[in-house]
């Protein structure tokens, strides 16, 4: 499984989006990378300025949203998909996306606020996350609880 630091994984997506537009060839992480970031076209012009984008912080307190963190739970929403893990949580993406009138992007949006969730519950309470507070969120969402 992809686990970068906070640098690599934003250089994932400044290269991917730099060899997207010299027309080089991508490895399998920079494909999947690449479909998210083409999904986001609000980021398209950061993703041109790595040096006032690098490092840069997105506090949340300023209401600003993190587009790296955004896409990085893209990338491992995908990941989990592809391998399901946690157990039934690809099931659950296809009920959830046939609920949502197949709408796959937003499907992932709402599974990665139940990513947020468990990881916000796992930060709170110190502890490993735990699948079984995803995938009830999920359930939640589905209509299933």
């Amino acid at each position: 499984m992809f686990n970068p630091s906070r640098d690599q994984a934003r250089r994932l997506f400044f290269d991917t989006w730099q060899k997207y537009h010299r027309k080089e060839p991508l490895s399998g992480m920079e494909t999947i990378a690449l479909e998210v970031i083409l999904q986001h076209p609000e980021y398209h012009s950061m993703l041109q300025d790595v040096e006032r984008y690098l490092d840069k912080d997105f506090p949340p307190e300023l209401g600003e949203t993190n587009p790296f963190l955004h896409m990085s739970m893209h990338v491992a929403i995908r990941e989990q998909l592809a391998i399901d893990q946690p157990a039934g949580i690809l099931q659950r993406f296809e009920q959830l996306k046939t609920r949502l009138q197949g709408d796959e992007h937003e499907t992932m949006h709402h599974v990665m606020e139940c990513l947020a969730e468990m990881l916000w519950h796992s930060q709170r309470n110190q502890t490993a996350p735990d699948a079984e507070i995803y995938l009830e969120c999920m359930d939640k969402r589905i209509g299933n609880k």
